[in-house]
């Protein structure tokens, strides 16, 4: 919870939010205790729901983490989909393919270790939903790689766009300036539709015209 909206409508929010599974669960927790960052199961719901909506197929994610954000994915995609998981850390991968065997999703996700935006190259065809999430001083770079790889009616959907609020103050460090030129980007381009959804931290979320 990051304040982007009342505490206490926030708090309400989250209440609401049905129980997750166990392995779901378990993942939360280690977030919490270890300060590893997730989505959380708010922006989780959102995840699944777009990927339902558009019937995705095909999904490649820019910064997994543990996996949390990939396990919603795929389950969003259903057995027929394929979701690329991308993180820069062995040790992630390697804790993330064990929450995917527990979640009954190995045999959807390709595990992929280094750079998010060097690997999109490496894998063909165009994307049903591009899910991005990593460090917000290169989410321009991200525009650049992910809007030409989206099919039409495919989904660009990004965490942490409104970055603890400071996109609307006069914070003028790198990240902050990433992300609102991110952000001008999304909404300036004729090929794209794109809204922002004020909860946690933040969601884009645009459709490729």
């Amino acid at each position: 919870m990051n304040g982007i909206v009342l505490p206490e409508v926030e708090a309400y929010m989250y209440g609401l939010l049905p129980q997750r599974d166990q392995v779901l669960s378990e993942i939360e927790t280690l977030a919490a205790s270890h300060r590893i960052p997730i989505i959380g199961p708010a922006v989780g719901r959102i995840l699944f729901l777009l990927a339902k909506l558009i019937n995705a197929k095909h999904v490649f994610e820019m910064g997994s983490a543990v996996g949390y954000s990939t396990i919603w994915l795929a389950r969003g995609t259903g057995e027929s989909g394929v979701v690329y998981y991308t993180d820069t850390d062995e040790e992630n991968a390697k804790r993330a393919a064990v929450y995917f065997k527990k979640a009954g999703v190995s045999d959807q996700v390709r595990l992929l270790i280094g750079d998010a935006l060097h690997l999109i190259d490496t894998v063909e065809g165009d994307f049903d939903l591009i899910f991005n999430d990593v460090g917000k001083d290169r989410y321009p770079e991200v525009f650049a790689k992910a809007y030409p790889r989206l099919r039409p009616g495919g989904l660009l959907v990004s965490d942490n766009v409104l970055w603890y609020g400071k996109v609307a103050g006069g914070n003028r460090d790198t990240a902050t300036q990433a992300v609102r030129e991110f952000n001008r980007l999304l909404y300036s381009t004729d090929g794209l539709f794109t809204t922002i959804l004020p909860i946690r931290d933040g969601i884009s979320v645009s459709l490729k015209l």
